[in-house]
């Protein structure tokens, strides 16, 4: 094997090392068993949109450095090299005269500076716009990100509760299978009690089964939030956060419509929209730019001979343009914008009429969500009351076993409803949040 296959080998393998170290350094930086708020902080550095509207930035930056270029002085160098087979000929005084040498050459450099453009006025002042436009990009991915994660990791605490509520289920279910089964050997009763109890576990474990699948998805979902490998460790179930401190929300803040990023992006097109208003106004003025120019021109009848001699040309002036009659281009061109700043004036009253409405029915579901969450937790301390009355009932032979079977699927039921209650309380929460324009990203 040569040198160089050897070499281009070890690179290659250098390079794969290098970037699996780099993947297992990125998902080191979180724990695996995270917080909300480390999990926040991992998703606005990482996800792949917040990464694209960074990298969006700083394509914005080389637009305006680009536009701008144009306020420097503009350096061009050119050169020809020119063999005439036959040498252009001309009439003078009636005479055939060859004009020109049979080789000749010319060597050019040229420099412009801008003075009056308005093309250049344009992009100075649109600068800051874009930049504005950028970084509110920038912020709108930030947010939907922490709307984003915070909703899949309060689903994933919410899964993880029901898994623990259906184990107990099953748990229970499991003593009153061998209860059952005992007193069927024993005669006390026949053997529907242990056959309905062997029902009620299969079901529970087929429940249990699929919630597990539920809670795989909904990691996997987490973690392409997070841009992590789906293989990526993470176990939300040992974070005891208390989630009904969280549900709490002020419903009696006022909508401020100017805080919504979606508002703030719209107000930034129009001023950009109004800038272009502006600009084509501004191509009624001259173009007016100050150039030099230096060339050397090189003939001779032989070409081996042709660089012997230069003779030099050098000029300097300014050059300027007035745009005269263009076929009222220029004032429908004017008047098209002002059209299309128009069409943003409806559009902000519309945006306004959609961020009062989204903010109604976000506070709306609020209100709503919150009475069911209160109903479910005062069910589910009557359902725990009335199974453990009945459970008593049950082993003194007053109550039957469908009657414990009953208050056990009631009980199931409402510590289900709960939690299912809690989390939509969780997701209104962030909703009304959202609407309200609270979600700030630092």
């Amino acid at each position: 094997m040569s040198c160089h296959l050897k070499y281009f080998i070890f690179t290659i393998c250098l390079g794969i090392s290098s970037l699996q170290l780099y993947g297992q350094d990125a998902a080191s930086e979180l724990s695996t068993t995270p917080t909300l708020q480390e999990l926040l902080d991992y998703a606005l550095v990482n996800r792949i949109t917040i990464r694209n509207a960074y990298i969006g930035e700083e394509i914005g930056e080389k637009e305006i450095k680009s536009a701008l270029s144009g306020y420097f002085p503009q350096l061009m160098a050119s050169g020809a090299v020119s063999h005439f087979i036959q040498i252009p000929t001309t009439i003078i005084g009636g005479n055939l005269i060859e004009m020109g040498q049979r080789n000749t050459s010319n060597l050019l450099a040229q420099a412009s500076q801008a003075i009056l453009n308005p093309e250049l006025m344009r992009a100075s002042r649109a600068a800051r716009l874009i930049r504005e436009r950028t970084k509110q990009t920038v912020e709108d991915e930030k947010i939907n990100a922490v709307v984003d994660v915070s909703k899949a990791y309060y689903d994933i605490l919410t899964t993880e509760e029901q898994i623990k509520i259906i184990q107990e289920n099953i748990l229970r279910i499991q003593q009153q299978f061998t209860d059952a089964n005992v007193r069927y050997e024993v005669g006390l009763v026949d053997k529907t009690d242990y056959k309905r109890a062997q029902i009620s576990l299969n079901n529970a474990q087929a429940d249990l089964k699929k919630t597990h699948e539920f809670r795989k998805f909904k990691y996997d979902f987490l973690k392409q939030l997070l841009a992590l490998p789906l293989s990526y460790p993470m176990d939300l179930s040992f974070n005891k956060e208390n989630l009904e401190a969280q549900v709490m929300l002020d419903t009696t803040e006022v909508l401020i419509e100017e805080r919504r990023i979606e508002y703030r992006q719209l107000q930034n097109m129009k001023r950009e929209q109004e800038l272009t208003t502006q600009f084509q106004k501004w191509q009624f003025l001259p173009t007016v730019s100050a150039a030099a120019s230096y060339q050397l021109n090189y003939f001779n009848t032989e070409f081996n001979q042709l660089y012997n001699r230069a003779f030099p040309a050098s000029s300097v002036g300014l050059t300027f343009s007035v745009p005269i009659f263009q076929g009222f281009r220029r004032q429908h061109d004017i008047r098209r914008s002002q059209l299309q700043e128009m069409q943003l004036d409806w559009d902000m009253v519309d945006l306004k009429n959609r961020i009062g409405a989204e903010y109604s029915e976000a506070i709306t579901n609020y209100r709503a969500f919150m009475t069911d969450w209160k109903v479910s937790r005062e069910n589910v301390a009557l359902s725990e009351e009335v199974y453990d009355i009945i459970k008593l009932q049950y082993d003194e032979g007053i109550k039957t076993y469908l009657d414990l079977m009953t208050s056990e699927t009631d009980l199931r039921t409402s510590q289900l409803n709960y939690l299912n209650a809690l989390y939509t309380l969780l997701a209104s929460k962030i909703d009304v949040e959202r609407a309200l324009g609270n979600i700030q990203i630092q």
